[in-house]
């Protein structure tokens, strides 16, 4: 594989770009949309908040053409100055990261299944003299034969309404903090993070009082993803999590999904029993890696120096 055959598009937030992008890779990315549930919802979202929306960011996207056919994507945002691949082989992984580091573009880190983000952190390693370092080991599910638990908690399944957005964003401030995620949730930031774009549902007490929450991302490339659930740690243990699950995996198929997914963290076992009994099943692992820079080269990546002083890919 030769380097030039990654296609990169810089500085994304025009709407014709995301266009482009989803007219050349859109094919490649719904030919498996669970494994590629990420890109798709990102893409929808960037089409539809257009270059003037808050959180808007410089990033790059990049496709891999062999023989006129897309064989990979990467998303790049300058903020994280995270890298997030599609399935790559250890020969793409090298040639990628041989490619990056000649650029001279900062890489704070990579996301990607296990095998593809093992492969590149390894390259990167060699090229660089980065230590990568594993942030965090996740599964994706996707779902089969929806399962409801026995017994079912007694209560209902709502939408969220506009009049409880402060106490639908105090929740997602807890949930945020449970996983460690390091995000600013407040009326003026809202719309700027992941949080903003889902659908919420509420599982519901027969007295009318919220008990657990789930979101559910706009369907894109025929696939919706599960993301976040959260139940306050007082009231865990009763089945709330699972019945609010299987509300918004109802509504999902309902409404026409092929597919419906969605992310645990492999370190928590519980997450994991319980979306297996209710019909979820393993698709793979994703790896999370933060690099380190390490040496000369390492510091001249990560002060954000390019070999190319106009910056071009």
């Amino acid at each position: 594989m030769r380097a030039d055959d990654w296609h990169l598009t810089e500085e994304t937030e025009n709407p014709a770009d995301i266009e482009d992008f989803l007219d050349r890779a859109g094919d490649f990315l719904r030919s498996r949309p669970a494994l590629h549930t990420t890109q798709l919802s990102m893409l929808e979202k960037w089409r539809a908040q257009g270059p003037d929306a808050p959180g808007s960011e410089a990033r790059v996207l990049g496709r891999l053409e062999e023989r006129g056919e897309v064989r990979a994507v990467l998303f790049h945002r300058r903020a994280s100055r995270r890298l997030m691949l599609t399935s790559l082989s250890p020969e793409q992984a090298d040639a990628l990261a041989a490619l990056w580091a000649r650029l001279g573009r900062p890489l704070a880190g990579v996301t990607a299944d296990h095998e593809t983000a093992a492969a590149f952190a390894a390259a990167w390693q060699r090229h660089t003299g980065a230590e990568p370092t594993v942030r965090v080991r996740l599964h994706l599910y996707r779902l089969g034969t929806l399962t409801p638990p026995e017994p079912f908690p007694e209560g209902r399944g709502r939408l969220v309404g506009e009049r409880e957005h402060e106490h639908l964003m105090d929740w997602c401030r807890a949930f945020a903090a449970d996983v460690g995620e390091e995000v600013t949730i407040n009326a003026g930031t809202w719309a700027g993070t992941r949080f903003a774009e889902k659908r919420y549902t509420y599982w519901e007490t027969a007295d009318g009082t919220p008990v657990s929450m789930a979101g559910a991302n706009p369907p894109a490339g025929g696939q919706v993803r599960i993301d976040p659930v959260y139940t306050p740690a007082h009231l865990r243990g009763r089945g709330y999590g699972a019945a609010v699950t299987v509300e918004v995996s109802r509504a999902a198929r309902a409404a026409g999904a092929e597919e419906v997914v969605l992310y645990t963290n492999a370190a928590n076992p519980t997450s994991n029993a319980l979306y297996r009994r209710l019909g979820y099943r393993r698709v793979t692992d994703f790896l999370a890696y933060d690099f380190t820079p390490a040496g000369p080269v390492g510091k001249r990546l990560s002060s954000g120096c390019r070999d190319d002083p106009n910056g071009r890919p």
